[in-house]
């Protein structure tokens, strides 16, 4: 799927969950909460004995009221874990990670920027924090808090594996500014796989096995917490879909998260490490662009340089070729290239087909690792 800015105009772009404008503090409601009923039925043959009259009527108020108290009792857990961060232009979202102060989110969100202001969801204090590590190709961050605040808790993270359609999700941030707002939808699908672009800010990451949700994610909701019932955090809300038919507008209930389980590999390197040191992530050793034939139809991939060393090199690719497929997907530019890549490991061997002066050649190459 391809990813880049919301002003793009093909149906199929998303983009990044960011605040475009800087909401008065004023204006910042405290913690909302949301209700949803689920109504029962029921019937009975009508020569069997059955419940009381008006049973039916009363079991659905208690289904309503029972699910209203699973989503408070998750909001009320889970929403002091969920930080807003403020940069100097930008604003988003954050998960507190531990209780050393150490907060989750995505790359995008802290920018270039090595300092930031950090607000909690029961306090209007800013709290001052400083980056410990991004990395953009994952569009994945840690920041750290100066100073501990009292009370300060962190958030539970699940375990992707076990993410299933159909789950209730809530998804809660600053969307808009708007600190500590809750949304609530289903998982859609997993294992989408989403590009973002660079441009605007964006990180150009291409990332694997996401989480699709039907929860509201809009600007400012991004590094937030996307939770399951049981209070875990399952995955980091991150890009919303784009409708060009809307005027480039968030397409409604059409939003994709990072998985935990990849947050916390990084997350647990950084804090350890100061920096990631086992991605998981495969690369092929290039650096390429994308180019057009004589119709002006994206044709493949011209490989720019390669990495010494690196699975490309090794298996005999040049700068000046132009890779067309990678593991019998075709691969007409850059972007589809990568969203191939990111369903590959390190160490997977790949068929690349590519053409070197008109000749065309094929290669297996052992993919390295970013």
């Amino acid at each position: 799927m391809d990813a880049s800015r919301a002003r793009a105009r093909r149906p199929s772009r998303v983009s990044r969950a960011r605040r475009p404008f800087r909401a008065p503090r004023a204006a910042w409601p405290p913690a909302a909460a949301l209700c949803a009923a689920a109504l029962l039925s029921g019937c009975a043959d009508s020569g069997a004995a059955g419940p009381p009259s008006g049973s039916t009527t009363q079991a659905a108020p208690a289904a309503a009221g029972s699910l209203q108290d699973d989503y408070q009792k998750v909001i009320k857990e889970v929403l002091p874990s969920v930080v807003q961060i403020q940069a100097s232009s930008d604003l988003g979202s954050g998960v507190v990670y531990d209780d050393q102060g150490h907060i989750v989110t995505n790359a995008h969100v802290v920018g270039d920027e090595k300092t930031f202001k950090v607000t909690t969801a029961n306090s209007t204090d800013e709290l001052g924090a400083r980056l410990v590590y991004a990395y953009p190709e994952q569009d994945l961050a840690v920041i750290k808090l100066d100073k501990l605040p009292e009370g300060l808790k962190a958030a539970r993270f699940g375990d992707s594996a076990k993410v299933a359609v159909g789950q209730i999700t809530l998804a809660m941030g600053s969307p808009l500014g708007l600190s500590s707002s809750v949304t609530q939808g289903i998982v859609s699908a997993t294992g989408r796989t989403v590009s973002e672009g660079r441009s605007g800010g964006g990180t150009g990451a291409t990332i694997a096995n996401m989480v699709q949700t039907s929860a509201a994610i809009n600007p400012g909701n991004s590094g937030g917490a996307l939770v399951d019932l049981d209070g875990e955090v399952i995955g980091i809300p991150t890009l919303a879909a784009v409708d060009p038919g809307m005027g480039s507008g968030a397409a409604p209930g059409i939003g994709f998260a990072i998985p935990a389980s990849m947050a916390t590999t990084v997350a647990d390197q950084v804090i350890k490490d100061g920096k990631v040191t086992d991605s998981g992530r495969a690369a092929l050793g290039i650096t390429g662009r994308s180019v057009l034939d004589d119709g002006y139809r994206a044709a493949g991939v011209a490989v720019v340089s390669v990495t010494d060393g690196g699975g490309a090199a090794r298996a005999g690719i040049e700068a000046g070729d132009i890779i067309t497929r990678f593991g019998g997907t075709d691969v007409p530019t850059m972007q589809t290239l990568s969203e191939a890549l990111a369903g590959k490991k390190p160490g997977d061997k790949v068929s690349v087909t590519y053409s070197r002066d008109g000749a065309r050649k094929t290669a297996e190459v052992t993919l390295g690792e970013i």
